[in-house]
């Protein structure tokens, strides 16, 4: 007997401001970036709130363009609960939109493949639940913002 697939359950949306990015440059493991996180919203019916500044996305772009990213921030819940965040994932896509991307330009993202796995941490016990269970999210990049679309797995 099969088991059923998972299913998503929209959490919230996320609109992070962010700083031009900082290249380390080209490393053994690729090219090193940092990007401050300078704030931001979330809104939904899982979490609302505003993104504190003071995280960062730190990145590594392979050769082929693949960009692996790493970003740690905090939300600060409407109720002023915090919610700590580490989110990794991937984006991918032909080189050119790639390279207006580099380059800070608005790019399609139906062209872009960015997907996340974002962990929560927190100590407000009604915001346990983020803790508890799995999440995926779907983005974009625009020159000043990240926009994420966040499912929890059900």
């Amino acid at each position: 007997m099969s088991l059923p697939p998972p299913g998503l359950a929209f959490a919230f949306d996320a609109r992070i401001a962010v700083a031009p990015p900082c290249s380390v440059g080209p490393t053994r493991a690729g090219e090193r970036r940092v990007i401050a996180i300078t704030g931001g919203t979330v809104a939904g019916p899982g979490l609302s709130g505003r993104v504190l500044p003071g995280g960062a996305d730190f990145q590594t772009i392979e050769a082929d363009g693949l960009t692996l990213v790493h970003a740690r921030y905090v939300i600060e819940a409407a109720d002023g609960a915090l919610v700590y965040v580490e989110n990794t994932g991937l984006r991918f896509g032909p080189p050119e939109a790639l390279e207006r991307l580099r380059r800070g330009e608005a790019v399609d993202p139906g062209l872009i493949y960015f997907r996340t796995v974002p962990r929560f941490e927190t100590a407000a016990p009604h915001l346990a639940w983020l803790t508890t269970s799995l999440f995926l999210a779907t983005g974009a990049r625009a020159p000043d913002h990240v926009r994420l679309s966040v499912f929890r797995v059900t």
